[in-house]
């Protein structure tokens, strides 16, 4: 078969990744906090079996045999800070995330966004539902509760004025924010080989936190327009190369008659 429908069909599903990429950064344009991904394409190797032809090094044994898109989000890009005067919100000013314990017991990292309090009393995000991994706990009978810049959460309560720190919420950072994953919901997984550094907010190149401000999403939608050019444009590009070998095909059978 002709080689030209693999190269085209590689490319064809290559750019529909690519697609699905900026799509998803369009749909969460306002989600807060979010990460853009950026398209990443790579080369796929293909292996030679042809035992005639000696190799003269390992990079002879493979050829090129098209691309493949990936997400690479863009974590070390913040986005702008957002006041929304209500206390439930908080955002990170800077780099560093909070630590969510997972359904399995697993850390997820967050950038922050709406904080609620669960029906066992802990401060959880409101999306996921998943508790803070510090283990913050609200008295039952607590009126309101504050976050420092560095962290440190009071609470007042109807038998006392004065507020009473409850607890605090530190930072991590990431040597190396490639080895984290993007799920839904604003979560990030931490990778086998990721390393994670717990710090204070404020501290060791670690940011603040802020309360009554969401994080906006780090998307511009101009950029995001051009990139679905881009992506069109190669599209169509290898869609004609499956048409053009088509058409050699069946040139190539009408003379076999």
């Amino acid at each position: 078969m002709n080689g030209a429908f693999y190269v085209g069909a590689v490319g064809l599903q290559a750019q529909e990744r690519a697609l699905a990429i900026v799509s998803n950064n369009i749909a969460n344009i306002n989600t807060p906090a979010f990460k853009r991904s950026d398209v990443r394409f790579s080369t796929v190797l293909a292996s030679r079996n042809d035992p005639d032809v000696p190799a003269a090094n390992a990079a002879d044994l493979f050829s090129a045999a098209g691309v493949m898109a990936s997400a690479a989000p863009s974590l070390d890009e913040p986005g702008d800070l957002q006041s929304t005067g209500k206390a439930g919100d908080l955002a990170i000013n800077g780099r560093g995330f909070i630590e969510l314990m997972g359904p399995g017991g697993q850390t997820l990292l967050w950038r922050g966004g709406a904080l609620k309090v669960g029906d066992d009393g802990m401060l959880a995000a409101a999306d996921s539902g998943l508790p803070l991994k510090a283990a913050i706990s609200v008295p039952t009978d607590a009126t309101s509760f504050t976050i420092a810049a560095d962290g440190t959460v009071n609470a007042v309560t109807s038998a006392d004025a004065a507020p009473v720190e409850i607890g605090k919420i530190s930072l991590v950072t990431a040597d190396d924010t490639s080895g984290l994953g993007a799920l839904d919901g604003g979560l990030y997984s931490v990778g086998d080989e990721s390393r994670l550094r717990e710090a204070v907010a404020g501290e060791d190149g670690a940011g603040t936190l802020v309360q009554g401000s969401l994080e906006r999403s780090n998307v511009e939608m101009t950029g995001e327009m051009v990139e679905l050019m881009l992506v069109q444009r190669a599209y169509a590009a290898n869609a004609q190369i499956v048409q053009a070998a088509d058409q050699l095909m069946s040139i190539a059978n009408g003379l076999r008659r």
